[in-house]
């Protein structure tokens, strides 16, 4: 695992179409028990080389109800991206991910992990991906519909400032879902294997 995190941390594949040097961000060990595929480095974790290391990843532990010293314990979560890089600044919040990165590195980082308990889909890019077929037609109904995906995905929103009217739109995520994503989270940490 750790020959491939180098691997692809020395990744070149998309340098000419991004805005900075490449940087990719992955984290995790084969012992990692809760998967984080989410879309793409912000400009801030770019900077930082920390995935999550900003206002969404406060929310996004706030939503986990895990500490900052949990979070970044690869045996609790691993961070997988659909592009290991920041893409670029679009009108509002970041462009897509890159769609190199996860035909390219994806499958060969799975095959490291020994010890999945749940798959949290973090937005419509990663939710498109690995729901397939089963996605539904938007990410709200992808996020309303969550117990269909379970016990191997959770899909939840992106958790980004930006995202803050679609917050506002459905309070019943935070209300009601969020609290079933704790559960979730403190009985896969709780667990001694």
């Amino acid at each position: 695992m750790k020959k491939l995190l180098s691997e692809i941390r020395a990744c070149q594949v998309c340098a000419a179409h991004l805005p900075l040097e490449p940087r990719p961000i992955i984290t995790g060990n084969q012992n990692s028990k809760i998967i984080l595929v989410s879309q793409a480095p912000g400009k801030k974790a770019h900077d930082h080389n920390k995935a999550w290391d900003d206002p969404s990843g406060r929310k996004l532990r706030e939503w986990l109800g895990v500490t900052e010293e949990q979070f970044y314990n690869p045996d609790n979560f691993a961070v997988l991206p659909m592009g290991f890089c920041f893409p670029g600044k679009a009108k509002t919040g970041d462009l897509p991910p890159r769609k190199e990165c996860a035909p390219l590195w994806h499958d060969l980082v799975w095959e490291q992990f020994k010890n999945v308990q749940l798959i949290l889909l973090i937005g419509k890019y990663a939710q498109d991906e690995y729901l397939k077929e089963n996605s539904k037609k938007n990410l709200t109904e992808n996020v309303r519909s969550f117990q269909e995906f379970l016990p191997t995905y959770f899909p939840v929103p992106h958790p980004s400032p930006v995202n803050h009217f679609w917050r506002a739109k459905n309070p019943w995520f935070e209300d009601e879902v969020v609290g079933e994503l704790k559960e979730l989270i403190s009985a896969i940490m709780s667990e001694v294997k």
